[in-house]
């Protein structure tokens, strides 16, 4: 009996329901041996390679490239060797029922018969038109150079579109006369609406020289008496329709993981500053000793690994009612990049360098900017950093990143005037702190105890090399 096998979508980590293929790195028919790339797959925030684990050909493919985002354990292709048939390997696809889970018992529940649905025809236009106004206007098969754009500088709404939609009035030559009431409909723009109701002018007798009869604002300002001499016309505001962007799923993630965080951990925050002068002073020095360009962050983050290693009971994660604690600082590094914030995790910091840890900081935001951060640089962290200051943030408040325990945000670095100890007044620099605490797994007393340690480790930068 030949041997077959699927290949489904993998599952990484427990936050992963769904992938996409990105790219598939061999075809239909090719032979592949074991390591070998087979393809690139996108989860909500990482794209990983896929290797394979056995020689094997692909036999057939059935989720190409681009395709929709697919639910973990779908059959995604079926892998066999070359003496199989192509009965077999229908029959094989026929019968592949997916794992037992939520989603893959629903991905595997029988599809519907399929209705053919027209697909509607895209136009292409230099037009301003809104996003919805275009969607009817292919839908309904609507030429829109006939349409009369009523929205700022000529743009196509919604309306103009339904306006447009309607039949051509009929005149009624025998019967009673139609009397309008106000439950009718009165097609005019909303301009012209909004006008009318800061001159008080009623819009049911007003015949529109619009398409299809709409009242335009023209119609309406021919009804206003001009101002007298001295006088100014009314302000009136232009439209103010929202531009509206459906959340991707990154996005969905972030939103989702974010509010949980916020409900289910109770958060207290403990706030102090740190003098940067001698860090900076010698960040100076000790790149162009260690022949690197090692950022103010990069430093941040050496301190604080070492703070985490001297007070332990704030480096944990919290997983139900245990409490995990770690003997080595994974500090989890907040980067905004296109597929929204993530954040990959600089390992065992505390045994890093600085140039080390500047390397592998560089290394791990590139990746994050180009889209490319796999599965294994973003599993685990045991607490993480935010830095805001680049930006000009002064302080701010960051959430706490679940199962982690904490989260140092960091503000910027600014010269303020201080108190010396002879009573005279100078100036210094100095970085705001706040550090966001998990109470459940956290005293106050020992978030206070690691602020303190940190804020030595900066105004002494020394021990940082020892």
């Amino acid at each position: 009996m030949s041997d077959i096998r699927p290949f489904c979508m993998p599952k990484w980590g427990i936050e992963m329901t769904e992938g996409t293929i990105a790219e598939w790195m061999v075809s239909e028919g090719q032979a592949f041996t074991r390591g070998q790339t087979l393809c690139l797959i996108e989860t909500a925030k990482i794209t990983n390679e896929v290797e394979a684990e056995y020689d094997a050909v692909v036999r057939k493919v059935l989720v190409g490239a681009g395709a929709e985002a697919q639910p973990v354990g779908t059959l995604l292709a079926v892998f066999a060797d070359a003496n199989a048939s192509e009965a077999e390997i229908d029959a094989f696809v026929a019968g592949f029922r997916p794992a037992d889970t939520a989603v893959a018992a629903k991905k595997a529940e029988p599809a519907k018969p399929s209705v053919p649905v027209a697909v509607p025809k895209k136009i292409v236009t230099n037009r301003p038109i809104s996003a919805q106004a275009l969607k009817l206007a292919e839908a309904e098969g609507l030429d829109i150079a006939e349409v009369e754009g009523s929205g700022r500088h000529g743009r196509i709404t919604h309306q103009d579109v339904q306006q447009a939609l309607r039949p051509a009035a009929r005149a009624i030559l025998r019967g009673p006369a139609k009397i309008a009431t106000e439950l009718e409909t009165i097609f005019a723009s909303p301009l012209a609406r909004r006008i009318a109701a800061l001159h008080g002018v009623d819009l049911a007798p007003i015949s529109g020289t619009g398409p299809r009869g709409r009242i335009s604002k023209a119609d309406v300002l021919a009804l206003i008496p001009a101002p007298t001499a001295g006088g100014t016309q009314p302000f009136v505001a232009g439209e103010n329709r929202p531009e509206i962007l459906a959340f991707d799923r990154i996005r969905k993630v972030v939103a989702r993981r974010l509010t949980e965080a916020k409900q289910t951990i109770p958060h207290f925050y403990l706030r102090t500053s740190a003098s940067a002068d001698a860090l900076i002073g010698l960040r100076k020095t000790a790149n162009m000793v260690l022949g690197c360009k090692a950022s103010l962050n990069d430093y941040l983050i050496k301190a604080t690994a070492l703070g985490l290693v001297r007070h332990s009971a704030v480096n944990v994660q919290v997983h139900g009612e245990e409490l995990h604690r770690f003997p080595h600082a994974d500090i989890a590094v907040a980067v905004a990049s296109p597929k929204g914030l993530v954040t990959p995790v600089v390992r065992s910091a505390e045994l890093m360098r600085i140039d080390q840890v500047a390397a592998e900081t560089r290394r791990l935001i590139d990746k994050a900017q180009a889209g490319r951060l796999g599965f294994e640089d973003m599993e685990g962290g045991t607490f993480s950093v935010s830095n805001l200051g680049m930006f000009g943030v002064e302080s701010f408040d960051a959430i706490i990143n679940p199962p982690q325990g904490a989260i140092l945000a960091v503000g910027a670095a600014n010269r303020v005037a201080v108190e010396r100890g002879d009573g005279s007044v100078g100036f210094e620099t100095r970085i705001a702190l706040t550090l966001s605490v998990d109470h459940r797994a956290i005293d106050g007393a020992t978030g206070a105890e690691f602020l303190a340690t940190l804020k030595n480790l900066i105004e002494e930068p020394e021990q940082l090399f020892v």
